[in-house]
């Protein structure tokens, strides 16, 4: 039995912040909230479009984390680093053969029930991308626009 669970790890300087968390919808969703209360604790207002953009990305990257990059028994990794303009949310999965499509395919029609996570994401980060580093892993990242704290 795999239980939901995140341990926070110490990383240096105080603008990053990492984070294991289990590869289930709580699991991501969990992601999301941590990546906005960590936004907040860098001075970027909760309620600011930063934050909410910080949100959506993460949603987004966690949710492909679970659904198209889980190994059963394997966690994701949540990494964020605030910059002096941007900040870089990753997400790192134990799928490394199944990374997003680039480009991204046409977006999906109206009734579709998913296809438009990687679209968001495009649409909140000024940049993103995915790259491997290493056999067992692949890591999609996304800077999101935000002022000076």
């Amino acid at each position: 039995m795999h239980s939901s669970h995140a341990t926070t790890e110490s990383l240096a300087p105080a603008h990053q912040f990492g984070v294991r968390l289990s590869s289930t919808r709580r699991g991501a969703r969990l992601a999301r909230r941590l990546a906005v209360q960590q936004v907040a604790a860098w001075g970027i207002p909760y309620d600011s479009e930063a934050s909410w953009a910080v949100g959506v990305v993460t949603a987004e990257l966690a949710a492909n984390a679970i659904t198209h990059g889980r190994v059963p028994g394997r966690d994701f990794r949540l990494s964020l680093r605030r910059h002096r303009h941007h900040i870089r949310v990753e997400v790192t999965d134990t799928r490394p053969e199944f990374g997003p499509p680039r480009p991204l395919p046409p977006e999906p029609p109206i009734e579709a029930d998913s296809g438009r996570g990687l679209f968001l994401v495009a649409a909140y980060a000024e940049a993103w991308g995915c790259e491997s580093r290493d056999i067992c892993t692949k890591t999609v990242w996304a800077d999101v626009s935000c002022p000076d704290a």
